[in-house]
């Protein structure tokens, strides 16, 4: 039988090529340089050929050794991913769970589910990622986060989405404004207003104005902001109105404002949902965070069955992919 490199050397290999220094990729495998410089000189002796140019100064890799390294990452990369399906069998929602969340999001909503989930799985580690919808995607794709939190409908492509919450758009106006006090708002009656949004590249941009009717109308409102906490500053200081979501709504963002809020005669609401790749070794796991979280959201007192609202709600469209500009897909709302 043949001999094989083994999964360490490939490591160290791997290492190398991605340092091109011995003392930096010793110090990423948590091993000395005499241990590495000898498991090269090993697997180098497998492989039959030299796969990195010595000097004083710097390493070079071959051609070979760089397509090789390039070859082990996919291999170690592979056998990660075993070892997770081992321990997923072994102890599900365990370890850790890279998540991405995005902005208007994260602030309103980790607050409140992260300490029952920590409660509920103790021996969970959860790393967070802020970050628009296209970029966050696009990190999830690539295998740089687990699963992500999201405001849907939106296009996912090939990831799995499944829907935690309904989350409804409250319109939002100053005191002093004529719509102040109105019990609903027909949504025909924005199209005059002066109407606030979040700048391009945010999911809820699409999601308000699929809300107020406006489609793609008003591609361009009189003011553009970047988080939704700048938003209702605007609306306070009597710049305009826009649509708030229930979630940042009962999370204190309109607390020490003079802001009124009403429902939309045509209620419509976005939905809270959680995303993963369907090849994902945690993929079962990724579902039973969803389910747990769906029963959090009861429990909460965040999850309405849209049966409740007044009138028969209607979800927004929402963004496509290819809607989002050019300058935030490559990097992956």
């Amino acid at each position: 039988m043949k001999r094989l490199p083994t999964m360490k050397q490939l490591q160290y290999l791997a290492a190398l090529a991605d340092t091109q220094h011995f003392a930096r990729a010793a110090e990423r495998c948590h091993i000395t340089q005499s241990t590495l410089s000898a498991g090269i000189r090993d697997l180098e002796t497998v492989l039959g050929t030299p796969v990195a140019e010595r000097s004083n100064r710097h390493v070079l890799m071959t051609r070979v050794g760089g397509e090789i390294a390039e070859r082990s990452k996919t291999l170690l990369a592979a056998a990660e991913e075993l070892m997770e399906v081992a321990r997923a069998a072994r102890d599900p929602m365990t370890g850790e769970l890279r998540l991405g969340v995005i902005p208007t999001i994260s602030p309103f909503y980790l607050p409140r589910v992260l300490p029952a989930l920590r409660q509920r799985f103790g021996h969970l580690t959860v790393y967070l990622r802020e970050e628009q919808t296209a970029p966050l995607l696009a990190r999830l794709e690539n295998g740089e986060i687990d699963a992500a939190l999201i405001a849907l409908p939106y296009d996912t492509g090939d990831l799995t989405a499944e829907v935690i919450f309904e989350d409804e758009f409250l319109f939002a106006c100053p005191q002093d404004h004529p719509l102040a006090g109105a019990a609903t708002v027909p949504p025909e009656t924005l199209a005059d207003e002066r109407l606030l949004l979040l700048e391009e590249g945010h999911c809820l941009r699409g999601h308000a104005l699929d809300a107020c009717e406006l489609g793609d109308k008003r591609t361009r409102a009189q003011f553009e902001a970047s988080s939704l906490q700048t938003l209702i500053q605007m609306v306070a200081a009597g710049i305009g109105v826009t649509l708030v979501p229930r979630l940042a709504v009962e999370a204190g963002i309109l607390q020490g404002t003079n802001i009124t809020l009403s429902r939309l005669a045509t209620p419509a609401s976005r939905q809270i949902g959680l995303s993963w790749r369907r090849s994902s070794p945690k993929a079962e796991e990724h579902r039973l965070l969803a389910e747990e979280l769906k029963e959090l959201a009861v429990v909460m007192g965040l999850s309405r069955p849209m049966s409740d609202l007044p009138m028969r709600a209607r979800r927004a469209r929402g963004p496509r992919r290819e809607d989002v500009p050019p300058s935030i897909a490559p990097t992956g709302a």
